[in-house]
């Protein structure tokens, strides 16, 4: 429930606050004098666009503040706890929107004092306040309107918005196969094309460990007899030859050994050359294990240069290193895999998937607008009997389509007959201005109980109308507002004191302040009450007459 709302700046208020109260307000005054400027401003705080006409002549910045009592709104609690906006203060049933509007027309919104987007905004807004404006029955006119509210009432705008999304798939789907039977034969020689190139890279056999294999291999057995060569005279100088370095070395050490005795200095030096001799000892025995691995075999160096001439050749002809060839035929074997995930018989088989699963939704959506169409159609008929429209019908035609599209599988129409025996017309050819006001707000009042919204504003709904019928509406929205709060900015006196509370607004102009215009709101109690209503009965004159009749409406004792 709205409890609270500051404007500062907007239009033509410069400063306003309000305290709301549940029940049935109704904002009364005359024509200019700011009424919907309330609603203007409460729409953008809600997350409507604004723009720099919004700040008020004179001011930098406009801004908005409104409070909400959201207490009996988990969902909404829920919604601004996984999003970062839950109050932190002691009140967490109060939920705090405000919106700045500069003279730029740059915007900033704020929910519970966190900065938030627009559409953060209008998410919360939809929770929270339903506004039905004053050419809400010409909107009711078009067809997408029509088609929305059926769909809203029923239940079934989830539904409707994922038959949509299938029928766009399906859609998709069928030019994907149509283009593709259009240039099947461009698409089967590419994938001749891909599946050639593919078999070649695979019969290769080729790996990346195999190349720096075969890289090693070939310099090796390349330079076999050269290596070969090298081992034989490092092992003759080391330990094979006459005057090997090995057995001098021994002959050394054997001959310093016996000189220890006569000065024990020589350790250090036996220490070192006997290290030398280890490690000589070891090279050796490490060539000749390397000696005896070497191969002097011609036809392997020849199988070896025939294979690194066959991946050459190959990666030159794909314009790629050796190295590149494995990555090359893993992107061939994906390009192939897309060819057949697009084939035709593939694109027709999905294609018949999404339309049965459009069929299939498309049915469940037309089954549950049949149901509401009937409900509808009962409770609106019923409301037009009291609206002086006695013997109206009200229909909702729901006619099949030949092919379904991404609203349905029928076309729904609003149709009304307004009196006893004259034939059901559409909704948009009534000539009665005051008739279609009449069933629009019969519609909106119907359907606005279904919403979760626990603010409902009514902007002029009710022109077009009245004597007893505007009584007969005051009633409905008297009634509505012992379950909602209820708003509604209103020039009939029937309507007006119907009311729970009765709010005025007025306009000065300020001569001594450059001869700007403000608007003011004044709460009317008891014989203000009485005044305005009898102002909105006789106009400029009001007599007496005109007083007792509004303190009859309004049920004051004399």
């Amino acid at each position: 429930m709205l409890r609270f709302l500051s404007i500062r700046n907007f239009v033509i208020v410069d400063h306003m606050e309000l305290e709301f109260s549940p029940g049935f307000t109704v904002l009364t005054g005359e024509t200019g004098a700011g009424k919907s400027i309330l609603i203007d401003a409460l729409s953008l705080v809600l997350g409507e666009r604004g723009d720099a006409g919004d700040v008020r002549d004179g001011c930098d910045r406009a801004e908005i503040s409104a409070e909400f009592d959201v207490g009996g709104l988990p969902d909404l609690a829920d919604w601004l706890r996984e999003n970062g906006f839950e109050d932190e203060g002691e009140n967490s049933t109060l939920c705090m929107l405000r919106r700045t509007v500069d003279v730029g027309g740059r915007s900033r919104g704020f929910i519970n004092g966190h900065s938030a987007i627009l559409q953060q905004l209008r998410s919360v807004g939809e929770k929270l306040v339903d506004i039905h404006g004053q050419h809400a029955h010409q909107t009711m006119l078009r067809s997408e309107a029509q088609r929305h509210l059926l769909d809203a009432f029923s239940g079934s705008h989830k539904l409707a918005m994922a038959v949509a999304e299938t029928y766009r798939c399906w859609q998709r789907l069928q030019q994907q196969r149509s283009i593709w039977e259009q240039t099947a034969t461009t698409f089967q020689q590419e994938r001749e094309h891909l599946e050639w190139q593919a078999n070649e890279l695979v019969a290769l056999n080729f790996s990346l460990d195999e190349w720096h294999t075969l890289q090693a291999d070939h310099r090796r057995l390349s330079h076999a007899a050269s290596l070969l060569e090298a081992t034989q005279m490092a092992l003759a100088i080391l330990s094979e030859g006459e005057s090997a370095s090995l057995a001098q070395i021994n002959s050394i050490i054997s001959r310093l050994h016996n000189l220890l005795d006569r000065d024990i200095n020589l350790r250090v030096v036996l220490d070192l050359l006997e290290s030398a001799q280890i490690q000589l000892q070891e090279g050796v025995y490490e060539l000749e294990r390397y000696q005896q691995r070497l191969d002097l075999d011609p036809q392997r160096l020849h199988e070896m240069d025939e294979r690194l001439s066959a991946v050459h050749a190959i990666a030159r002809k794909y314009r790629v290193t050796p190295a590149e060839l494995p990555d090359l035929l893993r992107t061939v074997i994906i390009r192939l895999e897309k060819f057949d995930q697009g084939d035709g018989e593939a694109l027709a088989r999905a294609e018949g998937v999404a339309r049965d699963e459009y069929l299939n939704l498309a049915k469940d959506l037309s089954a549950a607008r049949i149901k509401a169409a009937a409900v509808l159609a009962q409770q609106v008929s019923d409301a037009m009997q009291t609206l002086a429209m006695e013997g109206g019908e009200f229909f909702v035609a729901l006619t099949p389509l030949e092919r379904g599209n991404a609203q349905g599988m029928e076309q729904i129409e609003f149709q009304v007959s307004t009196h006893t025996g004259l034939p059901l017309r559409p909704l948009a050819k009534i000539a009665s201005g005051g008739e279609l006001s009449r069933i629009s707000l019969a519609i909106q009042v119907i359907t606005s109980k279904l919403g979760a919204a626990p603010t409902l504003i009514f902007d002029e709904v009710d022109a077009g109308i009245g004597g007893r019928v505007a009584e007969i509406v005051g009633r409905l929205l008297k009634k509505l507002g012992e379950e909602r709060q209820i708003m509604c900015i209103t020039h009939l006196a029937q309507v007006a004191s119907a009311g729970d509370h009765q709010w005025q607004v007025t306009k000065s102009v300020d001569p001594i302040n450059g001869g700007k215009i403000f608007s003011h709101i004044a709460v009317l109690q008891n014989q203000e009450r009485v005044e305005e209503i009898a102002r909105m009965l006789g106009g400029e004159k009001i007599t007496e007459t005109t007083r007792r009749h509004a303190a009859e409406m309004l049920g004051c004792p004399d």
